[in-house]
């Protein structure tokens, strides 16, 4: 209640019947049993007893810094600031009002404001040791910010999560310094950390737009898209100028649509125009690297339908740069190797694959890719008589035709000794592939990548001119004759 003048009217009885002394020391009496409970530790008695002190005596600086000391030790400090601040109101040569300020002021990270109260505490009191610690304290914070500023505009964010903690240790309640490490932890991929970060602030307010923001980063970071935009739109409700969020919420929808879009073209078969489409979505935002994994890998998928394999090769180990543990990136370039006849290769990553997951799909493939290894190390025979693995019998017979009369010693008898060598060694190979291919049994056991010795076959002691011989046959024998200079015809004896 107030007087038609506005002055303040004490509507405690018991007050108005006491005189200014009594008042007074009855104040004491509430400021004696504060400081027996502060000792003790109850803060929370304590912060009792100095408030009933001060409505008995609102002007009286001490109480007000008294309680402000309580407020700091139960950690309530923008409450504990105000109290400082009314205490050094009352009486600017309160040394400990303006100390206590300084210390509220630096656990809120609010460094300028921290040096400027423990300076004015030097001017009082110029040998204050603690005035002399906290100073240098906040010049500290001051210094570790001006780093964190150059490391965030560097993205050298593990620079900023390292100064930020350093700043923690003297601002230990500072949000604004929590927000800015758990940013720089999400940007990082720590998404977990920057998580806990983000929601112990939302619990203190629920209305942190920043700490909103942060969230919702995570979880956009985290390929959850729907819900990081629910949480822009929060922070935007929050803080409408809070143009990161606003960003960010931009960016999230741009990279869904695109993204859907790709899928559509894939799923409808237009894969020229989803290439085009994952391609425009790794342009919206390089710090999503798990949605960018995913479209490399969708990428990669789309290039190995226009056999663009070398690509879809290189798209994957880009996902996989980005994410790890992104198995199906290693799925998809380990069947490009293998495509490419990269079996080693092909081997490395489903071995990957099958150490992080052992299904029997993982362990079939990878025993498929052994095989292709393995076999690859052989002569190919296919390749000496060129003809595709799936080639006809006739189409073999066709092949060891020509490559036999190609490559036969006869005809580069009046070479040089260096080339009949060469021909001489291609001429056996063909053979050595023909009769290998030619033979139903000895063909599905080359195929199946097991080894011909097992059939008795050594290569070693292998005569191709018996297998031209029994080729061409006919009663006499058979030569080279020269028809014009450097052509040939076979002819039967």
């Amino acid at each position: 209640m107030a007087t038609e003048s506005g002055d303040a009217v004490n509507m405690d009885p018991d007050i108005d019947l006491l005189s200014d002394e009594e008042i007074e020391r009855e104040a004491e009496g509430f400021k004696e049993q504060g400081n027996a409970f502060y000792i003790k530790k109850d803060y929370e008695e304590a912060f009792n007893y100095y408030t009933k002190a001060i409505d008995m005596c609102p002007k009286n600086a001490s109480y007000y810094g008294n309680r402000a000391a309580t407020l700091m030790m139960l950690y309530r400090y923008r409450e504990a600031l105000e109290d400082a601040q009314q205490s050094v109101r009352l009486d600017n040569s309160f040394m400990k009002g303006h100390l206590r300020e300084g210390k509220c002021h630096l656990s809120l990270g609010n460094a300028m404001a921290a040096r400027r109260c423990f300076q004015k505490v030097l001017e009082l009191e110029p040998d204050n040791g603690q005035a002399q610690q906290e100073l240098k304290n906040a010049e500290a914070i001051l210094e570790y910010e001006r780093m964190a500023e150059i490391g965030f505009e560097k993205r050298d964010f593990r620079m900023v999560v390292f100064c930020m903690d350093r700043a923690l240790d003297f601002a230990s309640a500072c949000h604004r310094f929590k927000i800015l490490k758990a940013e720089c932890l999400a940007l990082l991929g720590q998404y977990p950390e920057a998580q806990s970060v983000a929601s112990d602030i939302l619990r203190m307010d629920s209305t942190n737009a920043d700490a909103l923001y942060v969230r919702g980063l995570c979880l956009y970071y985290e390929d959850c898209i729907d819900k990081a935009v629910q949480f822009f739109v929060q922070a935007l409700r929050m803080a409408p100028d809070h143009d990161k969020a606003r960003l960010a919420c931009r960016n999230a929808k741009a990279l869904k649509a695109k993204k859907e879009e790709g899928n559509k073209a894939f799923k409808e078969g237009s894969y020229e125009a989803a290439y085009e489409l994952y391609s425009e979505a790794l342009t919206i935002d390089p710090n999503n690297i798990k949605t960018n994994a995913k479209l490399y890998c969708n990428r990669a998928t789309v290039g190995s339908k226009l056999k663009k394999l070398d690509q879809a090769i290189e798209d994957c180990s880009k996902a996989i740069k980005l994410d790890e543990t992104y198995i199906k990136a290693y799925l998809r370039r380990a069947q490009c190797y293998m495509d490419t006849e990269q079996y080693e290769e092909a081997v490395r990553d489903y071995e990957k694959v099958y150490q992080t997951e052992k299904t029997k799909e993982h362990k079939h493939l990878l025993k498929n890719a052994q095989l292709e290894l393995k076999k690859s190390k052989r002569k190919d025979y296919y390749k000496v008589l060129g003809v595709d693995k799936n080639a006809t019998e006739e189409e073999i017979k066709k092949a060891y035709r020509k490559r036999a009369l190609l490559h036969h010693p006869d005809r580069h008898s009046s070479a040089t000794p260096e080339v009949q060598k060469e021909e001489e060694k291609k001429f056996k190979e063909v053979g050595e592939a023909f009769s290998v291919l030619s033979d139903p049994k000895k063909k599905s056991r080359y195929d199946s990548g097991q080894d011909l010795e097992d059939d008795g076959m050594n290569m070693g002691d292998f005569d191709a001119n018996n297998i031209f011989k029994a080729f061409f046959g006919g009663p006499g024998g058979f030569s080279f004759e020269a028809s014009g200079p450097g052509n040939f015809f076979f002819q039967f004896g």
